[in-house]
């Protein structure tokens, strides 16, 4: 006589598993006791245990037929609800396309004001004082190479012209007004 081995968890979740994906059914729990021992050898015992896991891993639903027909109620209302109002008719059809006009009309006004984006006041502004930044760090770093010029003339004896020649500075080299 040999020992039957039993399956182990994991065997018995993919067994469990392959009832549902090959039926595409719902079952009530007692069914599916019946059902999992003949068809896949899973044991009496194990099946509620097996499915317990199942749905703790969010792998199968488990709703009370009472719960899922009282939501399915609910939702239902909701539905008819929204409905109200709704119904196709001429007024309806006619404000739907005035809206659809409306919102194209919306969207080219939009990139019309975005187009003279560049002449509104507060942009004008934005880029005045960014040019009055930019003109003051060029100034600066212009003030930085007359000192260097001078720094260089002192020290070594140089001539202007041949600092500004071996370092690329040009003939109108100076600050911005």
């Amino acid at each position: 006589m040999s020992k039957k081995k039993g399956l182990s968890l994991e065997e018995k979740r993919t067994r469990m598993m392959e009832i549902f994906f090959e039926t595409k059914d719902v079952f009530q729990l007692k069914d599916i006791e019946k059902i999992a021992p003949k068809t896949k050898g899973i044991t009496p015992m194990s099946v509620k245990e097996v499915l317990q896991s199942l749905v703790d891993d969010g792998m199968v639903d488990s709703e009370r037929h009472a719960e899922g027909s009282q939501r399915k109620t609910v939702l239902q209302q909701g539905i008819e609800k929204a409905k109200v109002g709704r119904q196709e008719t001429e007024d309806r059809a006619a404000l739907l396309k005035e809206l659809q006009v409306l919102r194209e009309q919306r969207n080219q006004l939009r990139a019309e004001v975005e187009k003279y984006r560049e002449c509104d006041p507060e942009v004008v502004e934005e880029i005045r004082q960014s040019n009055k930044i930019a003109k003051d760090a060029a100034n600066r770093w212009t003030d930085n190479v007359f000192a260097i010029k001078g720094w260089a003339k002192r020290k070594f004896g140089f001539e202007e012209s041949r600092i500004d020649k071996t370092f690329g500075i040009p003939e109108d080299f100076d600050y911005i007004d």
